[in-house]
């Protein structure tokens, strides 16, 4: 898989370092061409000869060694990826903010090749808001992030910030490159989810969806080379921390304006997310107590987001929505296709078993406004996401 690929791996000063031995062994092993760049801090961890040994290549380090110069603008161009891993906390801000104080930075900021990093600090640092904030800097830059895993950290804590396993690295780095990504440089965003539309401070109007689906289908995007951004309502699903931006959301109106601003600069807009069609005229200050009597609650319409962007909507941006149906199923989808102004809609049926809010499976057909039709049979949420991506993909970028 990674036969004849160039692996530029930046290792930084962390404990998780000694992993970096292990994942250029397997990378070698794969076929890749690996060269290591350390920063001088990681050297404290794990030795330029074992990584050299294990690379058969010299280890690099500083900007200038005696009387030669590392040219750090030929080795981001040198390689096919850029790795970093382990990532550090130190690091990770240097990254984010521009600083170019070592080597491995000059060539990070000079790299045209994608770069990956795979972060490792402990739980405290993991989850403060400036790591997340740099995190979603690099996002942005369009780097990509290895998620770090749960377990045992330095510190003795159980709790996120370990490094990825070098296995795990390798498959994402394989993945990078066996899958396709025609979607390179498109914007898309993904809403997924319920909405909650509070009645008073304690209760709320709302359904059961979980969210799975939306996310699968923002996981795909995002491996199939977009931008993505996924706007999620109340769901218990912790978001990813791979590189798909994300926004947490809890009412319809909220949902909309976040769907709205996000569609005016994104190329393709999926409404996966369950929005609540009715909300509460008055939403009480109070508590609201039982009465011997009856409880009489006035809805109103909420803002229908999918024909608000059907409106707005231009020749060059896809808009998918879907449609949960309890009966005349295909009846219903297709007049929403029509008047929605989707170029597709994804439909679904609580009649079908295993394709209900909250399963990990699901049974779709797909119609689309020029009068395709495709259907598929029970299966998982990520093969639904991945059937629904192709055929974006086969109708609008092939």
């Amino acid at each position: 898989m990674l036969k004849g690929k160039k692996i530029l791996l930046g290792i930084t000063g962390s404990i998780a370092a000694y992993k970096s031995a292990f994942l250029v062994r397997l990378l070698v092993k794969a076929g890749a061409e690996v060269k290591v760049i350390m920063t001088p801090s990681s050297t404290d961890f794990i030795s330029k000869l074992t990584l050299s040994t294990l690379s058969k290549n010299k280890v690099l380090v500083d900007l200038f060694d005696e009387d030669s110069w590392a040219n750090h603008v030929m080795l981001g161009r040198w390689a096919d990826v850029m790795l970093v891993a382990p990532l550090s906390c130190n690091t990770l801000s240097k990254m984010a903010h521009g600083q170019c104080d070592n080597l491995l930075l000059a060539v990070y900021l000079s790299a045209t090749c994608p770069v990956v990093v795979a972060p490792a600090m402990d739980e405290d640092m993991w989850h403060h808001q400036s790591t997340k904030e740099n995190i979603g800097k690099l996002i942005e830059f369009g780097n990509k992030i290895i998620p770090v895993d749960k377990g045992e950290l330095a510190s003795g804590l159980i709790g996120d910030g370990r490094l990825a396993e070098p296995e795990a690295i390798l498959r994402f780095i394989e993945d990078s490159f066996s899958v396709s990504q025609p979607l390179s440089g498109k914007k898309a965003f993904v809403s997924a989810g319920p909405t909650y539309e509070p009645l008073d401070p304690v209760r709320f109007i709302g359904n059961h969806s979980s969210g799975k689906m939306g996310l699968a289908i923002a996981e795909e995007l995002y491996t199939r080379g977009a931008d993505v951004t996924l706007i999620m309502g109340p769901s218990l699903i912790n978001l990813p921390d791979n590189g798909i931006k994300s926004l947490r959301v809890n009412t319809a109106e909220e949902m909309y304006k976040a769907c709205t601003k996000q569609f005016d600069k994104s190329d393709i807009g999926i409404m996966a997310a369950a929005v609540a069609d009715y909300t509460p005229i008055e939403v009480a200050k109070n508590k609201i107590k039982k009465t011997s009597g009856e409880l009489v609650i006035e809805l109103k319409k909420t803002k229908d987001i999918l024909k608000s962007l059907g409106e707005k909507k231009s020749s060059k941006q896809v808009l998918v929505g879907f449609a949960l149906e309890t009966n005349n199923e295909r009846e219903n989808a297709l007049k929403k296709l029509k008047n929605k102004n989707a170029d597709m809609v994804v439909m679904n049926s609580l009649n079908d078993k295993g394709a209900g809010f909250g399963m990990d499976t699901n049974k779709i057909t797909i119609f689309d406004k020029s009068g395709k039709e495709f259907n598929y049979d029970l299966m998982s949420k990520k093969a639904a996401a991945k059937n629904i991506v192709d055929t974006i993909i086969q109708l609008y970028y092939a």
